[in-house]
């Protein structure tokens, strides 16, 4: 039994070298942005790991032709290219592609602006590389395209997925679960929503740190609550979750402002993005209460026998994201 808890525990500081491998997989970016009916903008950024890029490649129709030279800079964890095309014809209708993506697990987040305002957002995936341009995307599309992104935004988001397990794993029934994860999505939605819309601007590496931090604090509780103690976070952990929720909801924020909203779909593109990462998180909850449940019965294992060394584990995996982040933006 200690064997298997100690597994337990080596797997989730594992973490760590996860969010080391997470180039891999987090997903390229295409930006085009059109400035007159036939003249459009290019950016395209391209996940890095060290010296390491995968290679992809941008695939416009063949009207298209360059009008100025490719610009490439290191921002930081990716390849950023520039540069500006002249499509004959515009581009409604047109089929673009990405050379490349079919032998890589990562996805691409292409999002082309239209001079009248309109946005087309679609996330392009090995099984599917190619995009038809349109000028005038329905709203079934758009709504798809921004629920998909808020699941992929928090499954792949480890420090998010790792603050709910430590709500878990602090919460000891259903009641104060359902109300502690309730109050979490009301508090994210509003930041999610202030940030996004721009009605609010706070820098993104403070935050991810503080997210970190977030996730040691819940840590510490659930240490403090296997030794018997108690204070108004115990007892209310929907306190807690609210007001760390607000915190996230700003890391949920960042990344769609990054992505950018459809100025005539605003609305439905918020609410879509948000069910989707609210479906995530759903998704992740049920899938740990699942996996708790088999434990159980298979090892007889009690719920102390867990919480203790992995709230230990988080702890220590949170804090060396707290470290390295506050490290990476005052260097």
């Amino acid at each position: 039994m200690k064997r298997l808890v100690a597994a337990l525990v080596l797997a989730l500081a594992g973490l760590v070298a996860t969010m080391a491998q997470a180039h891999e997989v987090r997903p390229a970016y295409l930006s085009i942005d059109q400035r007159a009916p036939e003249d459009f903008d290019v950016l395209w950024k391209v996940p890095t790991r060290g010296e390491a890029r995968l290679a992809l490649g941008v695939s416009l129709p063949s009207a298209c032709a360059e009008t100025s030279p490719v610009v490439a800079a290191d921002v930081g964890a990716a390849m950023a290219s520039r540069w500006s095309v002249r499509c004959t014809g515009g581009l409604d209708g047109k089929t673009l592609a990405i050379d490349g993506l079919v032998a890589t697990y990562t996805d691409v987040i292409a999002r082309i602006a239209w001079s009248d305002g309109t946005v087309q957002t679609a996330r392009l995936t090995p099984d599917f590389p190619d995009l038809v341009l349109e000028t005038a995307p329905g709203a079934l599309a758009t709504a798809k395209a921004y629920f998909f992104l808020g699941v992929e935004h928090i499954l792949l988001g480890i420090d998010h997925l790792l603050f709910v397990l430590a709500l878990l794993l602090l919460i000891r029934d259903l009641r104060r679960l359902i109300e502690t994860i309730t109050a979490f999505t009301v508090a994210h939605s509003i930041t999610l929503a202030a940030a996004a819309l721009g009605w609010t601007q706070v820098p993104q590496p403070p935050v991810e740190a503080a997210i970190a931090l977030s996730i040691a604090v819940v840590a510490a509780e659930i240490i403090r609550a296997e030794r018997g103690e108690t204070d108004l976070s115990i007892r209310y952990p929907w306190l807690i979750a609210f007001l760390f929720g607000l915190l996230h909801g700003f890391g949920f924020g960042g990344a769609l402002r990054d992505i950018g909203l459809p100025q005539k779909d605003v609305p439905l593109a918020l609410l879509t993005f948000n069910l989707g990462v609210e479906a995530g998180q759903l998704l992740f909850v049920a899938a740990v209460l699942v996996v708790a449940l088999v434990a159980r019965r298979l090892f007889a294992m009690r719920g102390a026998l867990i919480r203790g060394p992995v709230g230990y584990a988080t702890g220590c995996v949170a804090g060396f994201w707290f470290v390295e982040r506050v490290v990476s933006f005052m260097v």
